[in-house]
């Protein structure tokens, strides 16, 4: 269905006068997200609270949309990873509506989180109380912090991608960090 679609939007960009090799569109075999993008969209998705099992569908829903926009003529994003970060992000928000998790996002973190070498226990206890403090943030306030530390998007793309003021995406990270503090604290993590 993804190739169906793919050669769909090369030929829609061909009868435009688009060179069908040109670097907005991907050749016919090729990725449209590279290795690096997918395990920034998988990141994104999974700290947005998409169960593991869930992941590969989240990752096909942002190729997709990546094919549709090349299908429907709009310009290219200018920083397809930046862009396959938000749309991520958009779609964890929405799954974790539509499923009202059943799951703890820390628990699923710390699955997810394989460090490069044996951090000990105290970094193992830091990373889950994170994570459950992640859980506890409105989505608004997680989506900015996700956004920021673990896609690592500066703030200005950030509020470029999500449409709203760089103030606003101060704002909110700044009270979900304060919030994630003070939990740390309250659990005697830190």
């Amino acid at each position: 269905m993804l190739r169906g679609r793919a050669r769909r939007a090369r030929e829609a960009h061909a009868a435009t006068g688009g060179d069908p090799l040109d670097a907005a569109d991907p050749p016919s075999e090729a990725d449209p997200l590279d290795a690096a993008q997918e395990r920034r969209v998988r990141a994104v998705l999974a700290l947005g609270g998409v169960p593991q099992a869930d992941l590969p569908d989240g990752v096909q829903q942002v190729r997709l949309r990546l094919l549709e926009r090349a299908a429907s003529g709009r310009e290219a994003p200018r920083d397809v990873s930046a862009w396959a970060a938000v749309v991520a992000s958009n779609l964890a928000m929405d799954w974790h509506r539509a499923r009202r998790r059943q799951e703890r996002l820390g628990e699923r973190l710390a699955a997810l989180r394989q460090p490069a070498h044996p951090s000990g226990e105290d970094s193992s206890v830091l990373s889950v109380a994170v994570a459950q403090g992640l859980d506890e943030l409105p989505d608004a306030q997680r989506q900015v912090v996700v956004l920021r530390f673990y896609a690592d998007l500066p703030l200005r793309s950030i509020a470029e991608l999500l449409g709203v003021p760089e103030g606003t995406v101060k704002s909110r990270l700044h009270t979900a960090v304060r919030a994630l503090r003070a939990r740390l604290h309250e659990d005697e993590v830190v």
